[in-house]
C-alpha cells in the first residue's frame, strides 16, 4: 500500500511541471482584453448604433404616413418595408464591396469591384482570425446597410402620391446596389475625395444630399401632384392625414440620429473613443433643437402662427447640418449649425413651389438643401477647406442628379413612372395596393 502511495506521489510530481507548462500556454494562447477589448466595443458600438439607425426606417415610414393623404397611406408603408428590404439584398449582392472594395478596386478611387458578395466572418471565429483593429464583417456590413436604406427613404417621400410602387422600386434598386456604394466608395472607401481631403463625417453629403439630388430628380421627372399648382401660379395645400403620426415619426427618427452620428465615430475602444461618441450624441440633440426652434420662430413671423410641419423638418434639418461634422464643434456650435437648417427649410419650401416642384413631405429643403450646409458647415470646425467641400458637394450632385434622371427617364419610357389620372383623384391604395389603411373612415 505503501509502495502504492509513493508511486503515486512520484507520478504527480513528475506531472506537475507539464501541467504549469500547459496551463501557463493556454494562457499565453488567450489573447488579454487588451487586445481585443476595441474589437468587442467595437463590434458592439455598430450593433447598437445599427438598430437605431434601423429604427429611423420606422420614423420614415409614420412621417410620410402622416404627411400624405390618407388615400395613399398604404402605397407608403409598402414602400417604406420593401425598400428596406430590397436595399438589404441588393447592399449584400453587390453594394457593400464595391463602396468598400480595399485594394479590389476596378478603377482606383473611383469604382470597386462589382457582384463581390458579402461574406461574414465565420461562426465561433477565433481571436488569431478576427480583425482585431476594427470590429467584425457582420456588424460593419449592417451599420452600412442602414445607411443606404435611409437614402432610398428620403426619395420615397418627396415622390408621395403620384409614382407607381413597382417603377419606383426598380429604382431602389440601381440606387442601393450601385449608385450610392459607388459614390460612397469615393469618399468613406478611401477613394478619390478621401484622398482629397473632403470630409463627411457621418453623411450629410454621402447619405442625405445624395438622397436628395436623387429625389429631385426624380421629383422633376414625374411632374407635381394634381391641382397643387393653379394657373395662376397659386399653390393649393394638401394637408397629411395625421400630424400625431408625422410628429411621432420625427421623435423616432431624431432618436435613430443618435446611431447614425454616434456610431460613424467608428471606434469605441478607449476612453477617448466613448467620450467622443458622448459629444456627438450631445451635438446631434442640440442642432435638431435649434433646428425646430428656428423654424418655430421663422414661422411665426412669416406667417403669424407657427407651421408644426415646418417644425417638425426645422428639427429633421439640423440633424441633417450637423451630420458632416457633429464631434468638433462645440455646443453653441452645434446649436447655430442646426438652427441654419432650420431656416433653410422655412425659405426652401415656397422657393421649390415657385419653381412648381412638388415635394410631399419637405425631403429635398430637409436632405439636399440642408446637407450641402452641413456639409460647408465644416469648414468652421474642421480641418477640410472650403475648395475641397466644395469639390465634393458639386461632384455627388453632378454624379446622381445626373444618373437619377437618365434611370428615372429609362423607367419612364419602359415602365412607366406616374399612375394615371384617376388613381391619383381616388388615391394610389386602392389601384396600385387593394387595400386603404383606414377603411373604416372610407366615404364608400
Amino acid at each position: 500500500m505503501n509502495s502504492m502511495l509513493k508511486l503515486g506521489l512520484a507520478a504527480t510530481l513528475i506531472a506537475l511541471p507539464q501541467m504549469g507548462l500547459t496551463q501557463e500556454a493556454t494562457a499565453e494562447a488567450v489573447p488579454s482584453f487588451d487586445e481585443i477589448g476595441p474589437y468587442i466595443m467595437t463590434t458592439l458600438l455598430f450593433c447598437m448604433a445599427g438598430f437605431l439607425v434601423f429604427f429611423m426606417a420606422a420614423g420614415f415610414a409614420m412621417l410620410e404616413g402622416g404627411l400624405v393623404r390618407s388615400k395613399n397611406v398604404t402605397m407608403q408603408m409598402t414602400k417604406n418595408i420593401v425598400l428596406y428590404s430590397f436595399a438589404t439584398i441588393m447592399y449584400w449582392l453587390v453594394g457593400f464591396n464595391l463602396m468598400y472594395p480595399g485594394d479590389g478596386w476596378l478603377v482606383a478611387g473611383w469604382v470597386g469591384p462589382f457582384f463581390a458578395m458579402t461574406e461574414l466572418d465565420p461562426v465561433g471565429v477565433a481571436a488569431a482570425d478576427a480583425a482585431l483593429d476594427y470590429a467584425s464583417i457582420g456588424s460593419d456590413f449592417f451599420f452600412q446597410l442602414v445607411f443606404v436604406a435611409a437614402t432610398a427613404s428620403i426619395v420615397s417621400g418627396a415622390l408621395a402620391e403620384r409614382i407607381k410602387l413597382w417603377p419606383f422600386l426598380v429604382f431602389v434598386i440601381v440606387l442601393t446596389g450601385f449608385m450610392y456604394p459607388i459614390s460612397g466608395s469615393w469618399q468613406w472607401g478611401g477613394g478619390w475625395l478621401s484622398e482629397a481631403g473632403f470630409s463627411d463625417f457621418a453623411g450629410s453629403t454621402v447619405v442625405h444630399s445624395v438622397g436628395g439630388w436623387a429625389a429631385l430628380a426624380g421629383a422633376i421627372i414625374l411632374g407635381p401632384r394634381l391641382g397643387k399648382y393653379g394657373k395662376d401660379g397659386k399653390v393649393t395645400p394638401m394637408p397629411g392625414s395625421n400630424l400625431a403620426l408625422a410628429t411621432l415619426g420625427t421623435f423616432i427618427l431624431w432618436l435613430g440620429w443618435f446611431g447614425f452620428n454616434g456610431g460613424s465615430q467608428l471606434a469605441m475602444g478607449t476612453v477617448g473613443d466613448v467620450s467622443d461618441v458622448s459629444r456627438i450624441f450631445a451635438n446631434t440633440n442640440m442642432a435638431a433643437a435649434a433646428g425646430s426652434i428656428a423654424a418655430l420662430i421663422l414661422t411665426q413671423v412669416l406667417y403669424k402662427k407657427p407651421d408644426l410641419t415646418m417644425v417638425l423638418n426645422g428639427a429633421l434639418a439640423g440633424l441633417v447640418s450637423i451630420t458632416a461634422e457633429p464631434l468638433a464643434p462645440s455646443l453653441f456650435g452645434a446649436l447655430w449649425i442646426g438652427a441654419v437648417g432650420g431656416v433653410i427649410v422655412v425659405l426652401a419650401v415656397p422657393m421649390l413651389d415657385k419653381f412648381k416642384i412638388d415635394d410631399g413631405v419637405g425631403a429635398i429643403p430637409v436632405h439636399l438643401l440642408a446637407g450641402i450646409w452641413g456639409t460647408l458647415a465644416v469648414v468652421f470646425y474642421g480641418e477640410a477647406s472650403l475648395g475641397t467641400q466644395l469639390l465634393g458637394i458639386f461632384a455627388y450632385g453632378a454624379f446622381t442628379f445626373t444618373v437619377s434622371i437618365v434611370i428615372w427617364l429609362i423607367i419612364k419610357g419602359t415602365m412607366g413612372l406616374r399612375v394615371d389620372q384617376e388613381t391619383e383623384i381616388n388615391g394610389l391604395d386602392m389601384a396600385e395596393m387593394g387595400m386603404e389603411a383606414y377603411p373604416e373612415f372610407s366615404k364608400s
